[in-house]
């Protein structure tokens, strides 16, 4: 494989892993950095105040009319941003919803409720991406499709910030839109694209809006590595959800790079070496940094495999104890969980892979009744049952 390929590769496997609720082996596996902030100088708790990401960006949307969230595609932990922002948005006024992932061919996708197959990417198969788009079609917000094929990079940032401008604001002169993009689409000014101008620089031009621009994938928990940037500001802010810093002396919100984008959003912790099970197998290796250069293997696990606490979603959802039993002694198999009201070929409500006769975990999960199916590599249905996850 010609090494310029190798990135790419790296997180498209990465992101497979994401949509078999392999979360942390997916950071493992791909744990690249971004382009360094120049002149980096960080922010003291002195100065700083952390407060929830969420109600803080809320709070800084009223009166705007474009909101960009970015994700990281191999780190789903970026999604749970704009799942909390959906209702708070909403109740602002925001009517549009615009998502990277969504695609042309599913026209009955708002009517269903729930995105399959054909609504988008191999991204709407991960179980939160799946709950973005069912929040916002709950919700009543018109669900937009916009990325687009093009030759070059700026072809395709191009194409993105006109199919958004046409289907949203041509049409509509008093909308308010909000967008969930991957890295740095949402950036107002060229930088982190090199030579090229980001979707949403070519957005506000087009439209003449300057968009409130949230950047989760400059200061991302990547590996064992605790002396880089990211882990200088879990030290100093203790995040135990996701975060903003606002200035104790001015009330602005803290930007690592202002020009390009408004505002940094922190996640806690979570990475656990026991994600590949309480015991492991990793052709030999022993500890963390030797697990994540092998981590392509990282199916081989025994015992219980422990899933970021994030997961729980601040309480919205259930812990579900699961374990290989349901394989039925075919591996590997994945188990799913899938919303009772749904057919099976919709985004699960959550999943997982298991390797291994002696694998337990735990599935995360809203009250309501699920179908709890497992299948194997083939498709083949392998066992299947009702279970009702009750609330607290």
């Amino acid at each position: 494989m010609p090494k310029a390929y190798q990135p790419l590769v790296m997180q498209l496997l990465a992101s497979t892993e994401t949509e078999l609720g392999l979360y942390d082996q997916a950071v493992y596996g791909f744990p690249i950095r971004v382009r360094e902030v120049p002149n980096l100088v960080l922010p003291a708790a002195k100065d700083w105040e952390a407060v929830d990401a969420a109600d803080a960006i809320a709070k800084a949307a009223v009166g705007r009319r474009i909101v960009m969230v970015n994700e990281a595609h191999y780190d789903a932990h970026t999604r749970e941003l704009t799942l909390s922002l959906l209702p708070r948005l909403k109740s602002l006024g925001f009517n549009y919803f615009a998502a990277e992932a969504i695609g042309e061919k599913d026209p009955d996708l708002v009517k269903r409720g729930y995105p399959i197959k054909t609504s988008g990417s191999e991204y709407l198969r991960e179980p939160l991406y799946g709950d973005i788009l069912r929040e916002a079609i709950k919700l009543g917000f018109v669900i937009v499709p916009y990325d687009t094929d093009s030759a070059s990079t700026q072809g395709r940032e191009i194409g993105q910030a006109e199919n958004l401008y046409t289907r949203v604001f041509k049409r509509d002169s008093s909308a308010r839109l909000f967008v969930h993009a991957g890295f740095a689409h949402i950036d107002k000014n060229r930088e982190r694209l090199g030579n090229v101008d980001p979707m949403a620089s070519y957005l506000q031009r087009l439209t003449g809006i300057i968009p409130l621009s949230v950047d989760q994938t400059q200061f991302l928990e990547l590996s064992a590595d605790r002396s880089d940037a990211y882990h200088q500001l879990i030290v100093e802010f203790k995040p135990d959800r996701p975060i903003v810093l606002i200035s104790r002396a001015t009330g602005a919100l803290w930007s690592a790079e202002p020009k390009l984008y408004d505002v940094n959003v922190i996640l806690p912790a979570s990475l656990n070496i026991k994600s590949f099970g309480t015991t492991y197998r990793q052709h030999g290796a022993r500890n963390e940094s030797e697990l994540a250069r092998v981590s392509g293997d990282s199916l081989m696990t025994l015992a219980n495999m422990e899933r970021p606490p994030w997961l729980t979603l601040r309480g919205l959802r259930r812990t579900v104890n699961i374990n290989a039993t349901l394989c039925r002694l075919n591996f590997p198999c994945v188990v799913d969980a899938h919303y009772a009201s749904e057919g099976d070929e919709a985004s699960p409500a959550d999943r997982l892979v298991f390797s291994d006769p002696y694998n337990t975990s735990r599935l995360f999960l809203r009250p309501g009744k699920y179908r709890l199916q497992s299948s194997s590599v083939d498709g083949t249905l392998l066992s299947n049952q009702i279970i009702d996850v009750r609330g607290q």
